[in-house]
């Protein structure tokens, strides 16, 4: 599958790179880190990175303006992307060909090429694999790529702290850091926080709550947003922010949006990824994403996740 993606890539003069809503360090990190290999290999190639952008990560590089006349015999490439609703920019079915490159269970195996693989910590490392595998087509890490796809690891790793991190995660991230960047410089861009969040953070870990005493809960309404001038992906580094409480299996964090609850769910062992699918979202087994319609809703959610735990 890595030959014959490489071989479209080949092929086609423009390419086009998607990745998820609302972005996290791996869907940016694989995004602009493949963006980033195929330009350095062919800088004759007109290679574009799509999507809204996350203020908090816009220090890994930026979105580019692409025109409906772009995609006409264009290569699209989707990452870190398990189902079409998540992704970002809904032309990417407009091109010529269509590529997935995706760790997620393959719940919709969309495109024309199909490369998904969920024994991959992230979808950057599967593209450290696809520069491993490419090097004889002439593919190679640089500093700038190499930056790009660690912190793409990082962040689906927890630093290393997950048990996704595998012994082959760690040779290949061994790799990048070969390449002589600033890590030091990095990890000051994805840790540094506004006065705002800082304040934000503080309210959350004076009113989450604890439910049968496994599930932690944060609800955040459209007013207290307001009141912290925080928007609602802004509020997802917050996530974790109670994960370490003695006791907790399971938490799960509500984020009041224009017209729905976004709801990030996270677990220590039990399965919470089939609670999400429930609610129109999906995921891993431990790390999951939803959406609920209703505040009653988000009670329902609540409740399944006190069963998984039990």
């Amino acid at each position: 599958m890595i030959e014959a993606i490489q071989e479209k890539i080949k092929e086609y003069q423009t390419i086009i790179i998607h990745r998820h809503e609302r972005p996290d360090p791996d869907a940016l990190g694989s995004q602009l880190g493949l963006a980033q290999l195929i330009k350095e290999l062919y800088p004759e190639k007109k290679v574009r990175v799509v999507g809204e952008e996350e203020p908090s990560l816009v220090f890994l590089g930026n979105m580019e303006q692409v025109s409906d006349l772009d995609y006409e015999n264009a290569l699209v490439i989707v990452c870190d992307t398990a189902n079409t609703p998540r992704v970002d920019d809904k032309r990417f079915n407009n091109g010529a060909f269509l590529v997935k490159i995706d760790h997620h269970p393959n719940e919709e195996p969309y495109g024309d090429l199909v490369w998904v693989d969920p024994s991959f910590s992230s979808t950057s490392e599967m593209i450290v694999e696809f520069v491993i595998q490419g090097g004889k087509h002439g593919y190679s890490l640089s500093p700038e790529s190499a930056l790009l796809l660690y912190a793409g690891i990082v962040g689906d790793t927890g630093r290393f702290l997950y048990d996704n991190t595998t012994p082959d995660t760690l040779r290949r991230t061994s790799l990048l850091i070969e390449q002589n960047f600033d890590q030091t410089k990095f990890y000051s861009n994805l840790h540094k926080k506004e006065l705002k969040m800082t304040r934000l953070q503080g309210y959350v870990l004076q009113h989450f709550s604890i439910i049968s005493e496994v599930v932690g809960v944060m609800k955040i309404t459209k007013d207290d947003l307001e009141q912290f001038q925080v928007s609602s992906s802004e509020s997802s580094q917050l996530v974790n922010a109670f994960s370490d409480v003695e006791g907790l299996k399971a938490w799960v964090f509500f984020v009041e949006d224009t017209d729905k609850i976004r709801v990030r769910i996270r677990s220590k062992g039990p399965v919470i990824n089939k609670i999400a699918a429930e609610h129109d979202g999906g995921g891993h087994p431990r790390a999951a994403g939803a959406t609920a319609y209703s505040w009653d809703e988000t009670e329902e959610i609540i409740a399944k996740l006190v069963d998984a735990c039990k």
